[in-house]
């Protein structure tokens, strides 16, 4: 059950990581990204990772072997980085629309698929 919970908190985590990281390259249309200048932009990406971190720290707690959970550090960031990449994709898909994926991305996703298999061996 710890594992499951690691997963589900890294994903909702990767989801405002990529908010904050990306969002405002899409929503430059709404008027706080209009008005605001850089630091404003950072500012609230810094707002948006304050969410971001407030799940991965538990996931990375619940989920770490030494404190009872069922993956290694290594495991945790093979983990993390796809969930990272499956986020991502998905976000890109959604909302940029001009993006498009190729043979070669799909090759890429599937060698990081192959990594967590491997580190989890």
């Amino acid at each position: 059950m710890r594992g499951l919970y690691t997963i589900l908190l890294l994903l909702l985590s990767n989801v405002f990581m990529t908010f904050a990281w990306y969002g405002h390259l899409k929503f430059h249309h709404l008027k706080f990204f209009q008005k605001t200048g850089m630091i404003g932009l950072i500012i609230a990406s810094w707002q948006i990772a304050f969410l971001e971190y407030s799940l991965m720290v538990p996931a990375n707690r619940i989920g770490y072997k030494e404190q009872g959970g069922p993956f290694t550090l290594l495991q945790l960031k093979v983990i993390q980085e796809v969930i990272t990449l499956l986020v991502f994709t998905s976000f890109t898909l959604v909302f940029f629309k001009n993006e498009t994926l190729k043979w070669n991305h799909f090759v890429g996703f599937g060698f990081l698929v192959l990594a967590v298999y491997f580190i989890r061996k």
